[in-house]
């Protein structure tokens, strides 16, 4: 007997949808299962091969677990919202909606006419509203959260600032930015609500930051790097450049352990789990010191500070004046070419701004013992460069410049001693340790190494 299948494949198809008979009901006492395929994006071009060659796997396998007696939910939908679709619409100078639903309809009548048992009850389009107002509001949730390393999950954020409000944040334990000012009730207290908000960012899973993106200018977004292709986009093959972007940033590290606890709980391939497992990317390592001795000049130029001392440092770094601010929100934002502390003590002295790692404070002209700062700071090993509030506030980019140009080019110092006669060679036999943190040494034939670098 010949199989005419368009008849037959015709018949039952009109039949299926007509009775819903892949609905998954929701009543069901039956044991539930759920296979879920990627969604297509609706190109005008219509399915392409890939399409089918992933469905009827997942197609043959639903209906397995049906005639096993489960109630399968096997769904569809369109992955219809984003960058595709507004090029779409660019090039050809449509309304995405039109061009969204006329591919729409293409794809559910070739999808219908290969015969897949999808639920199509449950279909979802992306570029809904009553969709994507789900992922705003996952947003919002995550906006407003925390996270708490002594519950290990987070938090509403109020209770964070049920805290602050009761003990200030000094014994707060959280996933949060790193340089964090403590404070103490009385002062969150006294906070206007704007420092308060750029405090609670800090806190946030999610918040703004300035990040380096793939930035493509003819197609207006951020790329990821699987969507650039030789060093331009993948669609459209137009140039990508690399920028500083403000952008919203999730602490999604915080949950690094217990995604990985989760994928020993899965029944997946092992090499599908080493890629997840390489994807979250938690490391550990080892802590190694290292002893360095010889002609090398160090001296230890930090002083204990009072409690009172340190309450009025709190307050002066709280406080800073428009050009404090001004630079220090150039410094802060890693525009200069290394890390940089404000309002921190070098022996007696307070310092505008200074960078340990290169040795180098920069202070505000007009202080009252310049030259006697200045001495010590070189005795110290420190170079120091200085600029009034005018030249900041007139070019703060020239002046972050040319700080720039003092960490990479540092001045050769001349220590003097208290008679002021230059010493050109005297140096003090010491020996102190370095502190090392790695998360991977390499070892070839038998030996194991690190390789270092100055920061």
């Amino acid at each position: 007997m010949q199989y005419n299948h368009l008849n037959i494949e015709k018949k039952w198809q009109k039949f299926w949808e007509e009775n819903q008979t892949f609905k998954a009901s929701n009543e069901s006492e039956k044991p539930k299962y759920y296979v879920l395929d990627m969604f297509p994006y609706p190109s005008g071009a219509g399915l392409h091969v890939g399409h089918p060659l992933g469905y009827i796997a997942s197609d043959i396998y639903a209906r397995y677990k049906r005639h096993k007696g489960f109630n399968v939910l096997h769904p569809q939908g369109y992955d219809s919202f984003g960058l595709p679709a507004e090029q779409y619409a660019i090039q050809t100078g449509q309304h995405p909606a039109k061009t969204t639903e006329e591919n729409i309809a293409t794809y559910r009548k070739q999808l219908d006419a290969i015969g897949f048992s999808f639920d199509w009850s449950r279909e979802v389009r992306t570029s809904n509203p009553e969709y994507y107002k789900w992922t705003q509001w996952i947003f919002i949730q995550l906006f407003n959260s925390w996270y708490n390393k002594d519950t290990d999950k987070a938090e509403d954020i109020s209770t964070l600032i049920k805290t602050f409000k009761t003990a200030g944040n000094a014994k707060v334990n959280a996933v949060s930015d790193e340089e964090i000012t403590i404070f103490s009730a009385d002062e969150w207290k006294a906070f206007s609500t704007k420092e308060k908000e750029e405090i609670l960012l800090q806190y946030r899973l999610t918040f703004l930051s300035d990040t380096e993106v793939n930035w493509c200018p003819a197609l207006g977004t951020v790329l990821a790097n699987d969507e650039i292709v030789n060093g331009v986009s993948e669609r459209g093959g137009h140039p990508v450049v690399r920028k500083k972007m403000t952008q919203w940033s999730m602490r999604i590290s915080a949950y690094a352990q217990r995604l990985l606890d989760g994928l020993e709980k899965i029944d997946w391939p092992q090499p599908l789990k080493d890629s997840q497992t390489n994807w979250i990317g938690r490391s550990q390592g080892a802590m190694v010191s290292f002893e360095v001795e010889g002609n090398t000049t160090k001296s230890n130029s930090e002083v204990k500070l009072s409690y009172k001392e340190l309450e009025t440092l709190k307050e002066l770094r709280q406080n800073l004046s428009k050009a404090e601010t001004t630079l220090w929100d150039e410094l802060k934002n890693k525009k200069g070419a290394s890390k940089f502390r404000k309002k921190y003590t070098i022996g007696t002295f307070l310092v505008d701004y200074v960078c340990l790692a290169k040795n180098l404070i920069v202070d505000f002209s007009g202080k009252e013992d310049e030259q006697a700062r200045t001495q010590f700071f070189n005795n110290e090993g420190f170079n120091v460069i200085r600029f009034t509030n005018e030249e900041v506030l007139q070019n703060v980019v020239k002046v972050v410049s040319e700080i720039n140009f003092a960490i990479q080019f540092p001045k050769v110092i001349d220590k003097k001693t208290e008679d002021n006669n230059v010493i050109a060679s005297e140096t003090k036999q010491f020996t102190y340790k370095i502190d090392v943190f790695t998360t991977r040494p390499d070892t070839i034939y038998g030996v194991s190494f690190m390789t270092l670098a100055p920061e």
